[in-house]
């Protein structure tokens, strides 16, 4: 295994900071506006103890905010041993510039807890989250209109809700309480498609770059996503939703998926839902009948294929084996992946990368979505759907009239009276927005990309819009 620290491996937040200033140099800003942009504006460290199993157990959790630029600031909340305040930071600048690349009106924050939560029963974890909760949420670092967390690694749906109801409960007249935090269950004030949304995400991206033939050709690839062999890096909540629509909507073969207890590949492709239940069952791929198992799970980053995700943690491809990555495309889903080092590698080799401010973003994108349903107590549709499906009706009743009239004898084709009678639900509308907003994202990178003769990738355009956009709304406000 090769030693990183002797090749001078960047951490995850010098990685951060090194593609910040690769950008940045590019800018005229003055030092004091580069600097305030830059530096992380707080962090507070809580530690707290709960009763557990007879005893009194400290937890340590963080509230990173990296910008106020635009409030409230917005970012997740994660469950891991590996947590510490440098990622956190790393992790609150990300969704700073995220944040202003998809133009959602928020500054950027993270939280952690350094645990695992698999080591707890349920009822443990909710005491833990309800107090973590309660520590942030009296220094209104859970707050709608100043800090919305949402979930992250090892946390969903479930811990979402638990801290929406411990705020409820700390600020009973509150109207607006529901907006404290995103990612919360349907049926408990959460959105349609905020669970799939950030794979759902890396889908759009990937359609908007397909649809560039130009961008396509930099990545020694043609055509569209059908037949494309695909790697995916963690079969997580978002590696599992990109691989799954990807390969059942898009025709794209996944051709291996990496996991903690090693990999599957299969050159016919593998079925990403099967693979999905089996890792659910058994804790990992191991076992699973319908492939070939690699025990050393992070070799197969290194196989051939049209496009690498890696989909899990940050620095999986690194100096220790950025030369030896076939992929030409890679998609990074999750937050990191790539180190700095390993950036220069992949770029001095032709590869594209699709960087993870970008192609991870419909997390926070349905999110903001999810915060403006709570502010306006009201589900998305709900106002004009039935009255969008009776115009359309008055259309067909028409078209269908002049057909008996003239006695042409034509007919709407199979399936379309249904489609276009139907009118969008809180979910279609959800991921109109989502495309919408991916599209336009992309589009804004690209001008840079293309546009500027510095601009040299995919990453260092992602930075310089969201850096100008941010120096912007600062500007504005009057510094």
């Amino acid at each position: 295994m090769t030693d990183h620290s002797a090749l001078k491996e960047p951490g995850f937040r010098e990685s951060v900071d090194l593609m910040f200033n690769r950008a940045v140099g590019l800018l005229d800003l003055s030092p004091g506006l580069e600097e305030k942009i830059r530096v992380c504006n707080a962090t507070y460290t809580v530690r707290f103890g709960v009763r557990l199993r007879g005893g009194i157990r400290t937890f340590t959790g963080y509230r990173s905010v990296h910008s106020e630029h635009m409030e409230p600031v917005k970012g997740g909340i994660r469950f891991a041993t590996t947590v510490n305040q440098n990622e956190v930071e790393a992790l609150a600048a990300l969704m700073t510039y995220k944040c202003a690349l998809v133009e959602t009106p928020f500054g950027g924050s993270k939280g952690g807890l350094c645990i695992d939560p698999r080591e707890y029963e349920e009822h443990e974890l909710e005491q833990i989250t309800r107090r973590f909760a309660y520590e942030l949420a009296k220094r209104d670092l859970i707050h709608p209109s100043q800090n919305v967390p949402a979930p992250d690694m090892g946390t969903g749906e479930r811990e979402m809700s638990w801290i929406a109801d411990q705020y409820r409960r700390m600020n009973t007249t509150d109207i607006n309480a529901n907006a404290c935090v995103t990612g919360k269950p349907a049926h408990a004030g959460g959105i349609q498609g905020r669970v799939e949304a950030t794979g759902r995400g890396v889908q759009y991206a990937l359609h908007e770059f397909f649809r560039n033939p130009e961008d396509v050709a930099l990545a020694n690839l043609k055509g569209k996503l059908d037949g494309k062999r695909v790697v995916v890096q963690g079969l997580g909540n978002v590696g599992y939703h990109a691989a799954k629509f990807l390969n059942e909507e898009d025709g794209a073969l996944v051709t291996g998926i990496i996991e903690r207890d090693g990999a599957l590949v299969s050159d016919k492709g593998l079925d990403v839902e099967a693979v999905h239940h089996w890792i659910t069952a058994h804790g990992g791929v191991k076992g699973y009948a319908d492939a070939t198992y690699v025990e050393n799970g992070l070799s197969v980053l290194e196989a051939e294929c049209d496009i690498l995700i890696p989909a899990a943690v940050e620095g999986v491809i690194n100096l220790g084996n950025a030369a030896r990555i076939k992929a030409p495309l890679i998609i990074e889903a999750a937050n990191g992946p790539v180190t700095a080092g390993a950036d220069d590698i992949l770029r001095q080799k032709g590869v594209v990368i699709i960087p993870d401010m970008y192609a991870n973003a419909g997390g926070v994108t349905v999110s903001y979505f999810e915060w403006v349903k709570n502010l306006s107590h009201i589900r998305f549709g709900r106002m004009q759907r039935r009255q969008e499906e009776a115009r359309h009706q008055l259309i067909v009743d028409e078209l269908e009239r002049l057909s008996k009239d003239t006695g042409t004898g034509w007919t709407l084709s199979p399936g379309f009276k249904d489609k276009y009678l139907r009118g969008a639900g809180e979910l279609e509308l959800v991921r109109s927005g989502l495309d919408d907003t991916m599209r336009a994202a992309y589009q804004s990178m690209r001008e840079v990309w293309h546009g500027r003769d510095d601009v040299t990738d995919l990453r260092v355009a992602a930075y310089v819009v969201a850096i100008q956009r941010i120096a912007s709304s600062y500007r504005a406000k009057g510094l």
